[in-house]
């Protein structure tokens, strides 16, 4: 995913980031380090969590595993809105480690805010032309979706990783380290880390996420386009009517990982292609599927409404 980076100890250098994604002061940012021992340069880890912190370190850092733990006092309090922790990773892309690496950035993906998460020099251009100076481009990424995100603590019976956002790291591999949790849902829900927004990663074209073949009914005179994940098979809507644009996110083989890769990229060729309505078919939710489910669930929450 690419980034919008700043200075992460420079609340100005992180309020201009604010300012060009038109991000919201409540939503917080992620924190990105050039090396494993740079944690330490951000976090102040309680004694308690040490090992599982550096066991979750050592196994998927660098790479896309972010984790909430209590800020250093030198983090502004802009990059966290406000809370104690703050979230970081240490990204896979080279081009990455070595900006991280001349000092931790806070770095939120290079879009405005709630729109779809850019996976091209390309498409950062087409959403922030104009709003910035420089694009460093590293190529097509390779995961496709951002960062699992998760908060290490002690629970009821011992430690556990609270799953604030699924991504590519999935819960079977976290399960191997701590039990892994849902956050429990309050009355006054608070942002923890990004990307849980209930409205995220929408097309400007409506998008509705349709679960069941027959609950999709067509209306006459609308110009629909499908985003599909295999293309054929007796759950696709390939045949359900006459689709003005078509992307396939796993054409014929179906598998996630491709699918994952491919989702914001086929979510962008939708959005561009001219349609009225871009109808998302559901994908299986196992692996990085619980994270592309929740992107696409997302994208329908932040959808506009259809015109009246």
């Amino acid at each position: 995913m690419y980034g919008l980076a700043a200075d992460a100890f420079n609340a100005e250098a992180v309020a201009k980031v604010f300012e060009v994604k038109e991000r919201p002061s409540f939503d917080p940012l992620i924190v990105h380090v050039g090396t494993k021992k740079d944690l330490e340069k951000v976090v102040e880890i309680p004694e308690e969590l040490n090992e599982l912190v550096w066991d979750l370190v050592n196994e998927f850092w660098p790479g896309p595993l972010t984790l909430v733990l209590p800020k250093v006092p030198e983090i502004p309090d802009l990059v966290t809105s406000g809370l104690e922790t703050v979230a970081v990773r240490m990204s896979a892309h080279e081009v990455m480690r070595a900006v991280a690496k001349e000092l931790p950035v806070a770095a939120p993906s290079a879009n405005r805010f709630g729109r779809i998460s850019p996976t091209s020099a390309q498409a950062v251009v087409d959403e922030l032309g104009g709003r910035i100076s420089l694009v460093v481009d590293g190529g097509a990424c390779r995961d496709g979706l951002e960062s699992t995100i998760v908060a290490p603590q002690v629970g009821e019976k011992g430690l556990e990783l609270r799953l604030l956002r699924p991504g590519p790291v999935t819960k079977e591999e976290l399960r191997k380290f701590a039990k892994v949790v849902k956050p429990k849902k309050t009355k006054e829900e608070r942002v923890e880390a990004p990307g849980q927004v209930e409205g995220h990663y929408a097309p400007e074209t409506r998008l509705i996420l349709v679960e069941k073949v027959e609950d999709f009914v067509p209306e006459e005179g609308v110009r629909y386009g499908l985003l599909s994940y295999r293309g054929e098979g007796k759950t696709s809507l390939v045949e359900a009517t006459e689709w003005a644009h078509v992307e396939v996110m796993s054409p014929g083989k179906g598998k996630l990982a491709e699918g994952a890769v491919r989702l914001f990229y086929c979510l962008r060729q939708l959005d561009a292609a001219g349609v009225d309505v871009i109808v998302a078919e559901p994908v299986s939710e196992t692996g990085i599927g619980v994270a592309m489910m929740d992107r696409l669930r997302r994208a329908a929450a932040g959808s506009r409404p259809a015109a009246e």
